[in-house]
């Protein structure tokens, strides 16, 4: 990962209180996982940040070397790495994720 992309990643990261690195936009998602992503952060209700992957060669190798984890979406919460669709849903069912935000001024 080039310094530039590490350094772009960095600051979306620590200047927002929730970021998902996705494919494509929330309003339009380019992989499922990405659009499952947006629909459980926009369930609960979650003011977020996302960067489309896609449209930035840097960022979307950046971001795996960034959170040491191999696939998008990817979602940031306080700065900390939370994980991806996946274990979104997971945290999701299990109402973990929505106590995540309640600590949030993500949260509506």
């Amino acid at each position: 990962m080039t310094d530039d992309a590490n350094a772009r990643i960095d600051a979306v990261v620590k200047n927002n209180a929730v970021v998902l690195f996705m494919k494509g936009t929330p309003l339009f998602p380019q992989c499922g996982f990405s659009s499952r992503a947006i629909a459980i952060l926009e369930r609960l209700g979650v003011d977020f940040e996302s960067v489309d992957v896609l449209q930035d060669q840097g960022i979307r190798q950046g971001i795996k070397a960034y959170s040491d984890w191999p696939t998008i979406p990817q979602l940031y919460v306080n700065g900390e790495f939370v994980g991806g669709s996946d274990i979104m849903m997971e945290m999701y069912e299990s109402g973990e994720l929505a106590e995540l935000f309640a600590g949030t001024a993500a949260a509506e």
